[in-house]
Formats: C-alpha cells, structure tokens, sequence
C-alpha cells in the first residue's frame, strides 16, 4: 500500500511541477496525499461552493452512507475547511465500491487532519496548503513541523515542502529525519525547484541501496552545507554518491 500511495504522491508532484495532467495511477482510502488532492485544493479559489446537498454524492453512494457523508462536509464547511477535497475522498471511496463505513471514516479523518493542519498553520493557510498539511499529519508528521514550516515561510506557499516532507515518510526516511531535513532546506531559502530535486535524489540514493535516513542526511547536507538530521553525526564514509 505505500507503493501505491508513492506512486500517486509522485504523479501530483510532477502535476503540480510542470501542470500536466497525468494520470494518477491506481489509488484507494490511504492517509497519503494523492494527485486528485492536489488538484482538487488548487482548484478550491475558482470553484463555487457546494450546496448543501451535493447530487454526486448521492448519484455514487447509498442513501446512508452518502447523508453521513454530508454531515461530515456540513461540519467541515461550518468551521471554515475547504469540503471539495472530502467530496473527493468520498467520490473515490464510492468509485472503489468501499463499504459505507470504512467511506464515512475516512472522510471524517480527513476533515480532522485538515482542522489540525489549519490549528497548526494558521487560518491564513491556503486550501492546497491544508491537504499538503493533512495528508503530512495523516503520514505521522507531527503537527509542529507544519508549524514550524509556516514560521520558516510566513508569506510564501508550503505547499511543495509539505508535500516533499510527505513522500520522504513513504520512502521510509524516518519521520524525524525527514522533517528535520526539509525544515533545515526550507530554513535556508531552499526554493521548491530545488526541495523536489532533493526529494529525487533522496529516492534515487534509497533505490541505489542507502538506508533512508543516511540518504536524506547526505544529500541535505550536500544542499545546504550543513545538517547533522535530528541524532547522531553520519560519517563521512557512508556518503551515497554525490552526483546529480
């Protein structure tokens, strides 16, 4: 299952790099961000407000689920949290013939990681920011470093260091690790071209045998100068290769 939610996590990075449309691949109720997500919050500034009663939920769920589900969304819509990216959640469960239950739960789990990524960021925060930010917390990511990326980037999007923290989560980079990496990237001016280069290379480094934790630490260090990751000092003979 994490394979799958890498596969989809990377098809929204490349969406989001280069605006094509792609398609996202394979994708069922995981916690991890998926490219309709993205797509979905980038979205949410030009698209009206949906009605009360949403009719493609009731064309795509049965009448129990789908009232259930709109209590969730009603919910969400009262404390301000963008609903189109739970209407997503729950057209996909719909779509995957998931049972109603298991449909109702994740989407009210998703509306609690949205309220947390927004308790955390700020009520400022974008709606393409709080699905970074959900899908970040629904990873593991403790609700602090998304604060602490707001703190980093007060004015600017975090769209993209959240969605790079994320997918360092699935490539098994320890939570830990992975966060103090992207935070000391983003801290350092690190433009978002450049965290999804690292985000690569990492991959590349994991996929040519390093153990995670030592890849993202290397690579952040050869970024930035200078980054320890949140233990213990890497010694230099353990460097993955150092190329592009």
């Amino acid at each position: 299952m994490k394979a799958d939610a890498r596969a989809r996590l990377t098809a929204g990075l490349e969406m989001v790099r280069g605006g094509k449309r792609m398609d996202p691949g394979r994708s069922g109720l995981l916690p991890a961000l998926t490219a309709a997500m993205i797509l979905a919050a980038l979205a949410l500034a030009g698209r009206p407000s949906i009605a009360a009663t949403d009719p493609r939920l009731g064309a795509r769920l049965d009448p129990e689920t789908a009232a259930a589900v709109e209590a969730v969304i009603d919910a969400a819509r009262d404390k301000g949290l963008p609903v189109e990216p739970l209407v997503d959640r729950a057209l996909e469960g719909g779509s995957r013939q998931a049972p109603g239950p298991r449909i109702v739960a994740s989407v009210r789990s998703l509306a609690a990681d949205l309220e947390t990524a927004r308790e955390a960021m700020g009520a400022g925060s974008s709606p393409a920011e709080l699905v970074a930010g959900a899908a970040a917390v629904a990873a593991g990511v403790r609700p602090d470093t998304l604060a602490r990326l707001r703190a980093a980037r007060p004015r600017e999007s975090v769209v993209v260091p959240l969605v790079v923290l994320t997918d360092l989560v699935i490539r098994r980079v320890p939570i830990e690790t992975a966060g103090a990496a992207v935070l000391a990237a983003t801290r350092a001016h690190v433009r978002d071209r450049e965290l999804m280069r690292l985000r690569q290379r990492i991959d590349l480094d994991i996929g040519a045998g390093a153990p995670p934790a030592k890849a993202a630490i290397v690579r952040t260090r050869n970024l930035i100068g200078t980054f320890e990751g949140p233990a213990s000092r890497l010694p230099p003979a353990d460097r993955p290769g150092s190329g592009p």
